[in-house]
C-alpha cells in the first residue's frame, strides 16, 4: 500500500566521533522547517505532520531531516492518504497517548510499520479527554466553561499539565523510552505523536531540540506552528461552539498551544534539573554519552538537506 521514495545516500560525514550517512531525498527536502507535510502530501487528516528535521543550532549544524517526524493521530485515514503516509517509508510509529484515547480514535497505519505506545500521562490519564468524549462536551458550552473554568482555566489546565511532562513519574518514563528508542539507528523513519500532536509531541520535540542546541526561539517558532495548522483544522468545532454561545478562546486555548504552556515545562525542567543536559540525564536516566550520540545522530554539516 505504501509508496516508497528512493533513498539516495550521497555522502558521509564523521560528527562527534561517528560515521553519519545522510540521507537525501526524502518528501521535505526544499520544504520550510516546520511545514506541514499533511498539506504538502495533501493529507487532509494530518495537517500537523511535519519533519523534525531542517533547522540549524547554535554551531551552524542542521537537524536531519527524513529520520524523525511529529504529528497528529493517524485517524481518520484512508485508503488514498495510507498510500501517501507511505512515502515518508516509516518504521515506527510512537504513540504518546493514553489507553483511553487509543481505545477510542486507535492509529491506522500501514501493516509494516512497528506500533509502540509511550503512554505519558499514565499517572494523570483523566487530564486527557478522549476525542469523542470532547465532542460530546463541546455540544454543551455552559457545561464546558462549569468544567474548565472558562479559557483561563483550559490554560491553566494546560500549564499544570506541561509541568507534569517534565515532573511525572510516568512522563519521565515514557519520555525516556521515547528518545531511547530515537536514538536506534535502526528504527528509523519513525514518528511520535499524541492526539492533537501539540502538547505531549510538542514538549519531546522543543526537548530534543534544545538537547540538540536549536535556539530558544526557534524552539517557540516551531512550538507555535500547532496553531497555524491546528486551528483551521477544527474551525468547524469552534464556529459551531461559538454559535451556541460559548466562548471560542476556550477551544482555541484547547485546540492551539500558548507559549505559557512551554514556558510552565521549560520552567519546571530549569527549577528541578538547571538545564536540558541534566534534565536528560538526572530526569530521563539518559547519560552523557547517550545524549551525545542522540547529537551526533540528529545533527550533520550537510547542506544538501537544509
Amino acid at each position: 500500500m505504501k509508496q516508497l521514495i528512493s533513498k539516495v545516500f550521497i555522502a558521509s560525514f564523521i560528527l562527534a566521533g561517528s560515521w553519519l550517512p545522510v540521507q537525501a531525498q526524502v518528501p521535505s527536502v526544499g520544504l520550510t522547517p516546520g511545514q506541514s507535510l499533511g498539506a504538502f502530501l495533501d493529507i487532509p487528516s494530518l495537517p500537523n505532520l511535519r519533519d523534525i528535521g531542517g533547522y540549524q543550532n547554535n554551531e551552524g549544524l542542521y537537524v536531519v531531516r527524513g529520520k524523525t517526524y511529529r504529528s497528529n493521530a493517524f485517524n481518520p485515514m484512508n485508503a488514498q492518504e495510507l498510500a501517501k503516509l507511505g512515502q515518508l517509508d516509516l518504521k515506527n510509529d510512537y504513540d504518546l497517548r493514553t489507553n483511553a484515547e487509543i481505545a477510542a480514535v486507535p492509529d491506522i497505519i500501514s501493516s509494516g510499520v512497528h506500533y509502540t505506545q509511550f503512554n505519558v500521562m499514565a499517572d494523570d490519564a483523566d487530564v486527557a479527554i478522549p476525542p469523542d468524549q470532547l465532542s460530546i462536551l463541546f455540544q454543551d458550552p455552559k457545561r464546558t466553561a462549569e468544567k474548565f473554568g472558562g479559557a483561563q482555566g483550559v490554560v491553566n489546565m494546560f500549564t499544570k499539565s506541561y509541568r507534569g511532562f517534565v515532573s511525572m513519574p510516568s512522563a519521565k518514563k515514557n519520555y525516556r523510552s521515547l528518545f531511547l528508542s530515537l536514538q536506534n539507528p535502526t528504527s528509523s523513519p519513525n514518528v511520535f505523536h499524541c492526539t492533537n500532536g501539540k502538547d505531549r509531541t510538542g514538549w519531546a520535540a522543543a526537548s530534543l531540540y534544545a538537547l540538540l542546541g536549536v535556539s530558544k526561539e526557534k524552539i517557540y517558532e516551531d512550538y507555535l506552528l500547532s496553531n497555524s495548522y491546528l486551528l483551521p483544522f477544527h474551525q468547524k468545532e469552534i464556529d459551531a461552539f461559538t454559535a451556541k454561545g460559548g466562548d471560542p478562546e476556550i477551544l482555541i486555548s484547547f485546540f492551539g498551544v500558548k507559549p505559557a504552556y512551554l514556558d510552565a515545562a521549560f520552567d519546571e525542567m530549569n527549577k528541578r534539573y538547571g538545564s536540558i543536559e541534566q534534565y536528560f540525564s538526572k530526569g530521563l536516566g539518559i547519560d552523557a554519552a547517550t545524549q551525545k550520540k542522540i547529537r551526533a545522530m540528529y545533527l550533520t554539516s550537510a547542506v544538501s538537506i537544509k
